[in-house]
């Protein structure tokens, strides 16, 4: 990648000729620049790289058309997928669009084109690629769950993930440092990242991420129990303040990826519907939802940047918590008997 610090015109850096992969590859330093989260830079790159073509990479950047942008999304919609057979959802094709839509928007402000072709392209709606309702389970089922991996080594973990509902990164990058069991509860400080396969610690994904999260005495339990045991293995070493709760075999960051791969074999193994590890951070919004408990808590605890988001996730349980409300009001009308002067 070319020097960023230099005055020289971006058109002398390519050479007269900036193709649309020269830009992608100088606009993704660019957003490092910016102080873009790595982890984002990384998303962006690993969807440039699996979703846009060479021939559409080799053109000039100058010469691409909006029709060349419909072109591509068309075909990944139909055959995009990389494994397998079968097209993107329209939610990863309009993402695609999203992250092109900045690069040339970033080109016209550079003066390298006089147009953005995005601004002109026909992605996927946004009401065509709003995100599909997750699976949840149960209480019962996750009941059922925990019951059945109370013996694993990571059970600890995915005990923490469903009662307080940490994203899976919070939950690595915690350490024993954050937690007070005497207080019963836990601060969101760091979070753990995977930048291309290796696992690194990196901060919260946004300021309302860190956060203070209370705990159950259940939970509490269990996480004393897992400190005596982590104790135990290290022969007496006493643990810092920056020894992790849940680290790798290692010692080091647990590798978000591999953690993941390890709770969907514990899911085929308890014979329970298929969910993602992401969906144990749902499980527990849902139910907390469905308890009554207030959304604007619910949001302090998820660490959602708003109560709006937690609202606009969880659409679908609120029908179900209405016609309950309208039942309990309807008691209470009800346990007042008829009025007075009616005919009743």
């Amino acid at each position: 990648m070319s020097d960023l610090t230099t005055e020289a015109p971006l058109e002398e850096e390519f050479g007269g000729r900036c193709t649309l992969g020269d830009w992608l590859d100088e606009w993704l330093g660019l957003c490092s620049l910016r102080g873009l989260r790595q982890t984002t830079i990384e998303g962006y790159r690993r969807v440039l790289e699996l979703y846009v073509s060479s021939s559409l990479r080799e053109s000039g950047l100058g010469d691409i058309q909006p029709r060349q942008l419909n072109a591509l999304y068309a075909q990944l919609l139909t055959g995009g997928r990389r494994y397998g057979r079968g097209g993107l959802s329209a939610r990863t094709v309009r993402f695609v669009h999203t992250v092109l839509n900045g690069a040339f928007t970033d080109a016209v402000r550079h003066g390298l084109i006089d147009r953005n072709p995005a601004a002109a392209a026909d992605p996927p709606s946004r009401r065509a690629s709003q995100a599909p309702v997750f699976r949840t389970w149960t209480p019962e089922e996750l009941r059922h769950f925990l019951a059945a991996v109370q013996n694993d080594p990571w059970y600890p973990a995915l005990h923490l993930a469903a009662s307080t509902g940490l994203r899976r990164g919070e939950l690595l990058g915690l350490r024993w440092a954050d937690l007070d069991l005497e207080s019963a509860e836990l601060q969101v400080i760091q979070t753990v990242v995977q930048i291309r396969w290796e696992a690194q610690l990196s901060t919260p994904k946004t300021p309302k991420s860190r956060r203070r999260v209370a705990l159950d005495r259940h939970t509490v339990d269990v996480l004393r129990l897992h400190l005596v045991a982590i104790q135990a293995k290290s022969r007496g070493q006493r643990l810092d303040a920056t020894s992790l709760a849940f680290p790798s075999p290692t010692g080091g960051p647990m590798n978000p990826d591999l953690f993941s791969a390890h709770f969907q074999r514990l899911v085929r193994k308890s014979g329970l519907p298929r969910i993602r590890l992401h969906d144990l951070r749902h499980s527990h919004a849902t139910h907390a939802l469905a308890a009554g408990v207030n959304p604007k808590v619910v949001a302090e605890r998820l660490g959602h940047a708003s109560v709006v988001i937690t609202l606009d996730t969880y659409s679908h349980v609120f029908p179900t918590l209405q016609r309950e409300a309208a039942e309990v009001v309807a008691s209470l009308v009800a346990e007042s008997g008829p009025l007075q002067g009616s005919d009743a």
